[in-house]
């Protein structure tokens, strides 16, 4: 088994007592801090910083250069799976990513294929190694994909959606056509994530940011159902330790004891849901991550701190919680809000478990 320094996160998610609850940030190597900016300006775009392992590297650590955090996450982004897939990404200025060859017709869905990740996406798995030498054991590294849903959403409306016309009339309409998008989706996250696993990646979460958008019906159809595959997929131990995985589904607590069902170590949770009462809808049956509203480092400091011990009582001192906010921190965050949030969450979660 390899050396870790700071195993917290990890025996959090295996939901052992742990002395204190750990923190990680989604997006918290980011365009909140300044540094992160200036490393984006030398590489040039966006796409060439994610495909820059020397620079993909420096931003993942950048953030815990800052703050005493308990896990590194892979810097990269969802939609690099669909660009291997020949769709062509492109981030056009303040509009976010797009797709040039959006699925649309039959053909082009019946061609759709999973790519090797150790071919197409070399340069992510370069990036998972080289940052996993670089912490030096300090503390784990998670990898991450996007769901086959959140996936299949960019792949077929081309961009980001206010209404997902495009897809939703492809799964009522075409539901051979959208499960043939979904299981090539499942087959190279699955291979993705695994091919992470195998270089270095210690953890690994899968971000459902769209899943929300579904009835129930359909989310347990187009989404959940290609989620358990996912995780039934993964490689569960590597050296000697097992691999925790993660979903998160956004706006998925009307849905959260199927969720937890699925196989999957962790369940996060976005800040529209009471954490201490979908702690008592799963009990011990997966651990929970998150899920302060990330608004609210906007407010001052004592604020910060306030909502974050909020959130920790909630849970209780009960094995299981990680804790993080409840989306992708804003890019217009204060830095000094993060010390706050951090520094609260380390302190008072030490007292509550030592008081149990």
């Amino acid at each position: 088994m390899s050396r870790l320094e700071n195993d917290t996160f990890l025996r959090a998610l295996a939901r052992q007592p742990v002395d204190y609850t750990p923190v990680w940030m989604m997006r918290q190597a980011g365009r909140y801090l300044p540094e992160y900016r200036e490393t984006r300006a030398r590489a040039g775009s966006f796409l060439d910083l994610c495909k820059n392992t020397d620079l993909a590297c420096e931003v993942t650590l950048q953030p815990l250069a800052r703050y005493p955090l308990d896990a590194a996450i892979l810097f990269s982004d969802i939609l690099t799976v669909p660009d291997a897939m020949g769709l062509g990404l492109y981030f056009a200025e303040g509009e976010g990513p797009r797709f040039e060859r959006p699925l649309r017709e039959e053909w082009e869905i019946r061609n759709l294929s999973a790519p090797d990740p150790n071919v197409e996406l070399r340069y992510v798995m370069d990036a998972v190694s080289e940052i996993r030498r670089a912490l030096n054991g300090s503390v784990p590294l998670i990898g991450f994909a996007g769901s086959p849903w959140t996936l299949a959403c960019y792949m077929v409306e081309g961009r980001s959606s206010s209404d997902y016309r495009q897809i939703k009339t492809m799964a009522y309409a075409r539901p051979d056509l959208m499960h043939h998008i979904l299981s090539v989706a499942a087959d190279a996250v699955v291979a993705y994530l695994n091919a992470q696993i195998e270089a270095g990646a210690q953890a690994v979460m899968v971000f459902d940011s769209w899943g929300g958008v579904l009835s129930e019906a359909a989310y347990r159809e187009f989404s959940l159902a290609y989620l358990e595959r996912v995780v039934a997929g993964l490689t569960r131990e590597r050296e000697g330790r097992r691999v925790p995985s993660i979903v998160f589904t956004k706006g998925g607590g009307l849905w959260l004891e199927s969720i937890a069902a699925i196989g999957s170590d962790g369940v996060g949770l976005d800040w529209t849901m009471d954490i201490g009462r979908a702690r008592a809808l799963v009990g011990d049956r997966v651990a929970l991550q998150g899920n302060l509203d990330p608004n609210v480092l906007f407010a001052p400091p004592e604020v910060v701190a306030r909502e974050a011990c909020r959130v920790l009582d909630a849970f209780g001192p009960h094995p299981g919680h990680v804790f993080n906010l409840g989306h992708g921190i804003s890019q217009f965050t204060p830095p000094e809000s993060v010390d706050a949030l951090v520094e609260t969450v380390h302190r008072h979660s030490r007292r509550l478990h030592a008081a149990s």
